[in-house]
């Protein structure tokens, strides 16, 4: 799996995972662009933004099947709130053969000020429901999405302009 930020503008955060050998994964039956919470039981594409000198943070998660969640955390995993969305991200999914490709703009506006540090993460269950755990990093134990050795990125306040 491949994850990255493909774009940044004044309105709008762009981000692309790409999987290959991707015929066993399960894809979330279609729903329309609503919240819903509990997406990550499975296949589910995940953000995690926390601003620059911050210890609160914020996930977004994102479905296949175009639902999605955000929810404030006011500290490692403690005080998590629904997080007021004005305006919906739009999910885009693209399976061939062999590859999965899932686009998602979130609204820049839906997110902490600039400068950030940022993960992509993913569940994603296989047929049979196998599930695994990706980010770009993990800490030594169990993989943890929440923990900070998950926000490998660093976007600087000045990438949107």
């Amino acid at each position: 799996m491949a994850a990255r930020v493909a774009g940044l503008t004044p309105d709008w955060l762009m981000l692309r995972w790409s999987i290959e050998d991707s015929r066993e994964i399960m894809i979330p039956a279609f729903t329309g662009s609503r919240r819903a919470d509990g997406l990550w039981r499975t296949t589910c594409f995940e953000l995690f933004v926390q601003p620059a000198g911050g210890v609160g943070y914020v996930e977004i998660n994102l479905s296949p099947g175009e639902a999605w969640a955000a929810y404030d955390f006011s500290g490692y995993r403690a005080g998590m709130t629904a997080r007021a969305m004005a305006r919906a991200p739009v999910c885009t999914l693209r399976r061939g053969r062999n590859r999965l490709i899932f686009d998602a703009a979130v609204p820049l506006v839906a997110l902490p000020p600039l400068p950030w540090r940022a993960g992509l993460t993913a569940v994603i269950e296989e047929a049979g429901g196998v599930k695994s755990l990706w980010a770009a990093a993990h800490r030594a134990g169990p993989p943890d999405f929440h923990d900070p050795a998950c926000l490998t990125l660093a976007i600087p306040a000045a990438a949107s302009r």
